[in-house]
């Protein structure tokens, strides 16, 4: 049984189903990059064969906010760095559900970073799509967590004294068993780094480098780029935790040295997701919350009538 009746259901699926009708044209600046987040996320979804109505995206603050008005499909536009917790819940009510969290470098990674590491840690069963333009876009241009040292902006006059932040390597020590980094410039790549981190079991986080020309003129256009998977230069397994850990390091040290390196990183098939755990461990019902919902033969019990088991 299903929560919902689309769910399961096998049939062809064209990309255009996944434009609204109310908000079908973003305003997104010209050259924006989060244009080639939407393309991505729509080729994606049409090539896995998901019914709109088989997929929740829930996005934060900022221009990246705006993906779930133009994405058609269940949407949750929440708060400043809370889209994840909103996403887990979901999930976890409804596991059949494609959850898909999405948010900016500084909804992500600064604000809404302590739920972006323990969604990484718990190893959540969903993806997380990070814009990454090293900049506050949307309250026009302050330093993000990983505008570079030295970047200059109206919160950062004399230029940043901080190191950015390296979004690869935390994600990877927080636990994260599948990270990977695009960008809006390599769009055939961007879908099918999507397309793999929907079909992972477990917690995908995608770091989606897009340009903003409007408020960070000084951010490279992240071009060229190199893929690491079809470079000889960069031999990895990234299954293995040690080596993925190294080439996240040079890549994150390249990218503020003006070269730009995308691909896979790092992919564990072998760790149980959160929910999985839960349930092995008798520590939740079978039967999702979502179901119980629609089961109308379904017998609630009262947290008080929980007590006992707790003595």
């Amino acid at each position: 049984m299903s929560a919902f009746s689309a769910i399961g259901e096998q049939r062809e699926i064209e990309q255009e189903e996944y434009t609204p009708g109310i908000e079908p044209q973003p305003t997104w600046c010209p050259g924006c990059g989060d244009f080639g987040v939407l393309k991505a996320l729509k080729g994606a979804a049409a090539e896995l064969g998901l019914d709109p109505e088989e997929i929740l995206l829930v996005t934060g603050i900022g221009c990246s906010g705006k993906l779930s008005s133009y994405f058609e499909s269940y949407g949750f536009h929440s708060i400043h760095g809370r889209s994840l917790p909103i996403a887990r819940g979901a999930k976890l009510a409804n596991p059949k559900l494609t959850v898909i969290a999405a948010g900016g470098d500084g909804d992500g990674y600064g604000i809404g970073g302590n739920h972006f590491m323990h969604t990484a840690r718990e190893n959540h069963d969903m993806t997380y799509i990070v814009f990454n333009n090293e900049i506050f876009g949307l309250t026009k241009g302050q330093t993000s967590p990983t505008s570079p040292k030295g970047h200059k902006s109206k919160t950062q006059l004399e230029g940043s004294a901080k190191d950015p932040l390296r979004p690869l390597s935390m994600s990877l020590s927080a636990g994260a068993s599948y990270v990977a980094r695009t960008a809006a410039v390599n769009p055939n790549q961007a879908k099918e780094i999507i397309v793999e981190a929907i079909q992972h079991d477990g917690f995908s986080h995608v770091d989606f480098l897009t340009q903003c020309p409007t408020w960070n003129k000084d951010a490279k256009q992240y071009v060229p780029y190199v893929d690491i998977q079809q470079s000889e230069e960069y031999d990895f397994d990234i299954t293995d935790r040690r080596e993925a850990g190294h080439a996240m390091y040079e890549t994150e040290s390249a990218l503020y040295e003006g070269k730009v390196l995308t691909g896979r990183y790092y992919k564990d098939e072998n760790r149980k997701d959160y929910q999985t755990e839960k349930l092995d461990r008798g520590s939740m019902p079978e039967q999702p919350v979502a179901e119980q919902y629609f089961d109308e033969d379904h017998e609630w019990k009262r947290s008080y009538d929980l007590l006992d088991a707790h003595k």
